[in-house]
């Protein structure tokens, strides 16, 4: 196995089928030594990681009566 000579570039092209653990073991290790070391890549991947909590959350929240008011507000006026 390679010592760890996947690029930045590399990693952000292959972060979404890192997150979802689609990538062979041996690249997924690749990956988890270059965010181990890079600071930026590391940053990236825990942003994405946490919209995605976000994203998965928000759609268990019922949205507030005013903004369904609004919503309806609008679509009546249109």
């Amino acid at each position: 196995m390679s010592q760890d000579i996947i690029t930045c570039e590399e990693v952000v092209d292959r972060l979404f089928e890192y997150l979802d653990s689609e990538l062979d073991p041996s690249t997924q290790e690749e990956i988890d030594r270059h965010l181990r070391r890079c600071h930026d890549c590391f940053s990236r991947k825990e942003f994405e990681r946490r919209l995605r909590e976000k994203v998965t959350a928000s759609g268990t929240e019922k949205a507030p009566e005013r903004l369904k008011q609004r919503v309806e507000s609008l679509l009546k006026n249109h």
